[in-house]
């Protein structure tokens, strides 16, 4: 302990507590809050909190020195308050509130001696007391409960009853626990012999009813004790430990109130680490003397002994200090009657017949760290360090006692934890010394986990060290197998695990090359690659594993997406011949490869033998590329088309060269292989038909039809049909054709004139016998083509009397036109004398109108006077050329001007002249007049201005033009200047 600086001290409170009142017979506190009782029957209430205090005289009715106070007990608040008179007429319990000016006797208790109180802690509030067990002098348990706002008690219950050894409860304690099944009460009562426990669930009267029908459990010590107490230290509003004072010593323990522990009998037994101090542990040489008075600190009893409180450590029962009380006459008037503790505000008190002594408390935890140490209860002295010095020397203290007990790898997690009192090298010394390897490796180990992350040298440096003593260790373990299968040690097995967990573990710390070079230093193959695989150096594992013939696992680990995808190049050529199917598999599982740079890969394997009914796995994924990634490189479809060209069966080579790739693109090739380069490689492999199509696709159709003639003439008759466009074209393929077929026949005269007979009605009628003729022996019978040479007259005839039906049509059609246009030029419309100008609103036979033009020309010039439509809308010339000026666009505007401009010329010119006659050059302008008339009707009058287009055009037009924007501003409404105007006031 602490010399310097006591744990408790004593101080005088107050000195004349009593107030003259009698002697001081009892004492409670709690909350601040100084309850005492007198000799003549008063209770005095000193509340330190507020420095207040008032008295009740309990006494009322009876002669002074009658009525003594036996007990008082107070409640953890300091608002409720019971106490016990003892009379000549016998015992009286009175209630009181800290708000109340009178007490309330407790007439259901009347002559019943109340020697202790339990409060429910978890409860109570200051207005009502809840439910509050009372222990009598007879043995008897009641319930009580008042509430502040109605001046009487709810209810008294009685509750139990000794009946095996009726003893007077001397002291009581109770704890609740809210279930979601209900409360659950804890409740512990002493007597001068005995400890019992009551628990269960309920309300009390269910709790205490239960044990009618089973044992109570209780706790029996020799010898007997006047003064029993029963105490709870209270933690954050809960008991933790209890403290019994009986007459064999101090029976105490841990509460825990979640344990599942039980009686024989059934009960739930809620104490654990029961101890008792005997008090020959209290007084040296002498007889023990029991104390007559006790309180409870976390870790300290107080015990009164004569008129010394002595302090004893819970945990090592050792007295670490003696309290002494001032003995002036002044202060102490008698011997110290008691104590009493105030669990809310965690001070203890002492009293005598007339003052109040207070004893505090100062970090009474400061020294409990040692106190477990020397019992070596290490977990509970780490619980109670206050700093890291002081964990170290637990820690030490423990690494000491296992390396001396040669329980080296223990030794090694404690001595890991040691960071200041106790250097790095001198603990490594100490296992490099005793020779133990695995409890060093083990210590490094422990010792990263301690480590802060700033420390990275360090962890470094100690993971590499630790790296060396596992590999270290995997081959001493070899050494010792012997020659035995590796697989078969356990152990072996183990520390390889373990290693490479480590490694996986401090791959981030560990330096790579260094790593790298130990691995490869102990030939640890596999580690290697481990632990290349977790620095992401995967080119050295799938290198590796090509080595070992594990394709399989090669192409797992260049599937991970971490993974570069040149090495997916780099690695293929090797991985396709080592396993194509696998190697295969895992391209078409990988979405990011370009086919392209596998080409090395796949012509690699391509060229070397395979069985007819092996599956050629190149063109199998190049099949996959074309038609389910739709790739486009020409180089894929080259390679595709040389490897069907080069099979057998040709009916491969021949759907690729016919199906169109591109088809889904707008304007795309239909295919993206190159066409010299096939034709080539197929007149190599002497692939005809593929030679034909490909022929065929490059509009090379007479060389197509020249080599179908070689393989299938019906092949050839198929080609010469596929040329729709060109007639001439389609007549010679199929000539082509014919001539073949005439020459290469080798059955009679008349039976090939037959066939070729059947042959011209195959093409159509594209062909006439005249066209064949010629392919025919010059000496061939006449009366052999009979049938098709009339057959053919009759067509040429049918031919002429069509053209003749033609020409009449053509004829009639002329004569028509010829009508319409000598009716169109008497045509004429009617209108009304009164009809008006849809623009002026003038009448239209009136001379001239309001043909006002806002640009160019206005007069009309040599022109038609009025244009009237077939719709009914007449216009003025002026006004219709006005009209159509200033809605259409400028351009065309600037066009109809124009020609106004030179009509009005040309008008001009041919005026007559001042003798009355024509001049030659105005005779000369007059088919130029009529031509710009026709090119100005054109312009304006093609259409209605109001029923065509034009009008519906208007429809976009914005109602205000950015023209007239200068206009429109002019109606803007402006605010006036209401600076200068006078406000004149109006009288009210």
């Amino acid at each position: 302990m602490d010399q310097g600086r006591p744990v408790f001290t004593v101080d005088l409170l107050e000195r004349y507590a009593a107030k003259g009142k009698g002697v001081i017979t009892c004492m409670a506190a709690g909350n601040d809050v100084i309850v005492i009782g007198t000799s003549k029957g008063w209770v005095i209430r000193h509340d330190f909190g507020v420095g207040d205090s008032y008295d009740i005289d309990l006494s009322v009715g009876s002669r002074p020195g009658e009525q003594s106070i036996h007990r008082v007990f107070v409640d953890p608040g300091g608002s409720h308050c019971i106490a016990t008179v003892i009379g000549n007429g016998g015992a009286e319990t009175y209630y009181t509130h800290a708000k109340w000016n009178k007490p309330r006797v407790l007439t259901k208790l009347k002559g019943l001696v109340v020697n202790a109180v339990a409060w429910n802690r978890q409860q109570i509030t200051e207005a009502s007391t809840k439910e509050v067990i009372l222990g009598t002098d007879n043995g008897q348990l009641h319930e009580i409960a008042v509430d502040e706002k109605d001046k009487r008690e709810k209810y008294i219950k009685f509750l139990f009853q000794l009946t095996e050894l009726p003893e007077a409860f001397m002291d009581l304690q109770m704890e609740t626990a809210n279930l979601s099944n209900g409360t659950r009460y804890y409740v512990m009562a002493v007597t001068p012999t005995r400890l019992y426990s009551f628990t269960g669930i309920g309300t009390l009267e269910t709790v205490f009813a239960s044990y009618l029908d089973r044992a109570v459990h209780f706790m029996e010590l020799p010898g007997e004790i006047r003064n029993s107490e029963l105490h709870f230290f209270i933690k954050q509003r809960r008991a933790v430990h209890f403290a019994w004072l009986s007459g064999a010593g101090i029976y105490h323990g841990s509460l825990n109130f979640g344990a599942q522990h039980s009686y024989p009998n059934g009960d739930e037994n809620f104490v654990e680490n029961k101890a008792l101090l005997s008090y020959s542990k209290l007084n040296e040489g002498a007889d023990a003397v029991k104390p007559s008075s006790m309180a409870v600190s976390e870790f300290h009893f107080l015990l009164l002994i004569g008129n010394k409180v002595k302090v004893v450590n819970r945990i090592s029962e050792h007295i670490i200090e003696e309290l002494q009380f001032d003995q002036t006459s002044e202060s102490v008037s008698r011997d110290i009657i008691g104590l009493c503790s105030d669990a809310t505000a965690g001070l203890f008190y002492a009293y005598d017949q007339n003052s109040i002594f207070q004893v505090s408390v100062q970090d009474e935890g400061r020294d409990m760290w040692k106190v477990y140490l020397d019992m070596k209860e290490y977990a509970a002295a780490l619980a109670n360090c206050r700093d890291p010095l002081q964990r170290d020397q637990v820690y030490l203290l423990q690494a000491d006692a296992a390396f001396g007990s040669r329980d080296f790898l223990r030794a090694a997690s404690f001595y890991a934890k040691v960071n200041y009192i106790l250097s790095f090298e001198e603990i490594t010394l100490k296992f490099i010394s005793a020779g133990e390897q695995d409890a060093l490796r083990t210590f490094l180990l422990r010792k990263l986990d301690n480590l802060a992350k700033d420390d990275k040298c360090q962890i470094t440096m100690i993971s590499t060290w630790a790296t060396e003593l596992y590999l270290d260790k995997i081959n001493r373990l070899l050494l010792e197998e012997d020659g035995a299968s590796e697989n078969r040690s356990s152990e072996y097995q183990s520390i390889i695990q373990e290693f490479r967990a480590f490694l996986s573990d401090s791959k981030d710390v560990l330096d790579e090359a260094t790593t790298m070079r130990l691995l490869e230093s102990y030939g640890r193959v596999e580690e290697l690659v481990y632990f290349a695989s977790l620095k992401e150096q995967y080119e050295i594992v799938i290198h590796h594993y090509i080595q070992q013939g594990e394709a399989k696992k090669a192409l797992e680990v260049l599937q991970k997406p971490s993974v570069s995808i040149d090495l997916q190049y780099k690695f293929a050529p090797d991985l396709i011949t080592l396993d194509a199917y696998e190697t295969v598999e895992s391209w078409m599982a990988m979405k990011n490869l370009n086919p392209r740079k596998l080409i090395p890969a796949m012509m690699r394997y391509s060229s070397e033998p395979h069985a007819k009914n092996e599956t050629h796995e190149v063109i199998k994924y190049l099949e996959f590329c074309v038609h389910h990634l739709h790739n486009e490189d020409p180089g894929i479809h080259n390679l595709l088309l040389s490897l069907y060209a080069k099979q057998e069966d040709d009916g491969a080579l021949l759907r690729f060269l016919q199906c169109k790739f591109g088809k889904g693109r707008e304007n795309g090739p239909d295919f993206f292989y190159d066409p010299k380069y096939a034709l080539r490689l197929c007149l190599k492999e002497k692939r005809m038909r593929a030679c034909v199509h490909i022929y065929s696709m490059m509009s090379m159709h007479e060389e197509a039809v020249a080599l179908a003639l070689q393989v299938d003439p019906e092949l050839a008759m198929a080609e010469a049909d596929k040329v729709e466009d060109d007639e001439d074209l389609r007549k010679k393929l199929w000539l082509m054709v014919a001539k073949h077929v005439i020459e290469q026949e080798k059955g009679t005269k008349r039976e090939n004139i037959r066939k070729a007979i059947a042959f011209l009605k195959e093409t159509d009628g594209l062909l006439k016998i005249e066209d064949i003729l010629p392919f025919f022996p010059d000496f061939a019978l006449i009366d052999d083509f009979k049938e098709a040479i009339c057959s053919s007259l009759e067509d040429y005839n049918k031919q002429i009397e069509q053209l003749k039906e033609e020409m009449n049509d053509a004829t009639h059609g002329a004569d028509n036109i010829r009508n319409d246009i000598s009716a169109l030029a008497q045509r004429y419309a009617v209108i009304d004398r009164d009809e008006e100008c849809g623009v002026c609103k003038r009448k239209i036979l009136l001379v001239g109108g309001d043909y006002r033009i806002s640009r160019g020309y206005t007069s009309a010039g040599p022109m038609a006077p009025f244009y009237v439509f077939p719709c009914g809308h007449s216009f003025h010339a002026p006004c219709l050329i006005a009209h159509v000026t200033r809605c259409t666009d400028r351009t065309q505007a600037e066009y109809i001007l124009d020609l106004q401009k030179q009509l009005t010329l040309l008008g001009e010119g041919t005026r007559k002249d001042l003798n009355g006659g024509i001049s030659e050059e105005s005779i000369a302008r007059a088919t130029p007049v009529d031509k710009l008339r026709s090119q100005l009707d054109d312009a304006i009058a093609s259409e209605c201005p109001f029923c065509g287009e034009l009008m519906i055009n208007e429809i976009s037009l914005p109602f205000i033009l950015p023209e007239e924007a200068q206009q429109v501003s002019s109606w803007e409404i402006k605010p006036h200047n209401l600076g200068n105007q006078r406000t004149l006031s109006l009288p009210a």
